[in-house]
């Protein structure tokens, strides 16, 4: 079995504050585990993906910056039948989060959400809607808190042109700003459906975004069985079943409320862990046996 460990053209606003390169952790726990895997650059034309068995999906960063040439990647692969992990259909399904709108559907809770389609105006009518006097928007496609705004209502006048000029290139989520943020940031991590660990992001002082390229801090306390339960049903809402998933969200009023399903590119916090990296290889070996 040829396996491809898929990355991106690295850039340093990607990687500052990340301790491990757990993508390189990976790689020489795979290998050392018999595995023929060979790190590559998705987009690099270079690759001749037929020569793989199995194409890993594990750090693509950039994929949201270019996501009509990774959606035709996808579909490359899909057409040269090559098991792709996570399947096709998710990475699609996730790469939108509309997503979480179908999950609400499904009775699970998730931080209310509004959405703006490309083109409309910013109206300011989420402030009534979510009872709340400040709103976080932020791209339907992105990642790592790109283009992410915190409104305040008071500040909605002066900041209508800004909103709209964002709209004008692309959907938008619209959603109330969670206090219990500055609180940290949950990650549910599970491996073939089965969880495996969890950190705990806390912003830096002053600021919402929990990524540890804008200054945030991870630790890793043990969660309550209830929230890891409550977590695995969000993984069960997937379209398919998945080598990894990462459940981000915060605790509010007792009850864990999903922010994002991460099933594309999330970093997974092995911290050079081996049971981390041994339940990772486990997951993998039983969805390509």
């Amino acid at each position: 079995m040829k396996v491809a460990l898929v990355g991106y053209q690295e850039q340093a606003r990607y990687s500052v504050g990340v301790t491990n390169d757990e993508s390189r952790d990976l790689l020489t726990f795979l290998a050392g585990k018999g595995l023929d895997v060979t790190a590559v650059v998705w987009n690099d034309s270079t690759v001749q993906w037929k020569e793989y068995n199995v194409v890993i999906i594990k750090s693509p960063w950039d994929y949201h910056e270019n996501l009509t040439e990774f959606i035709e990647w996808l579909d490359m692969l899909e057409g040269l039948h090559i098991k792709v992990l996570n399947p096709v259909e998710v990475v699609k399904w996730n790469s939108n989060k509309r997503y979480l709108l179908e999950i609400a559907d499904k009775g699970l809770k998730v931080i209310p959400s509004g959405y703006l389609e490309k083109g409309s105006t910013f109206d300011g009518r989420y402030f009534d809607q979510f009872n709340t006097d400040k709103l976080v928007i932020k791209p339907c496609v992105s990642a790592g808190a790109k283009n992410t705004l915190i409104i305040d209502k008071a500040d909605l006048a002066e900041r209508t042109n800004e909103i709209d000029a964002l709209i004008a290139e692309e959907d938008f989520l619209v959603q109330p700003f969670i206090k219990e943020i500055k609180e940290g940031e949950w990650s549910f991590l599970f491996f073939n459906g089965a969880y495996s660990h969890s950190v705990l992001k806390t912003p830096k002082q002053g600021d919402f975004r929990v990524q540890h390229y804008h200054g945030g801090s991870i630790s890793y306390p043990a969660p309550q069985q209830d929230y890891i339960t409550q977590a695995a049903e969000y993984v069960a809402a997937a379209p398919a079943q998945t080598l990894y998933a990462r459940v981000d969200g915060v605790i509010k009023d007792g009850v864990f409320q999903l922010m994002e399903l991460e099933m594309i590119e999330p970093y997974l916090y092995f911290d050079g862990d081996n049971e981390r990296l041994e339940r990772y290889y486990s997951a993998l070996i039983a969805l390509t046996a």
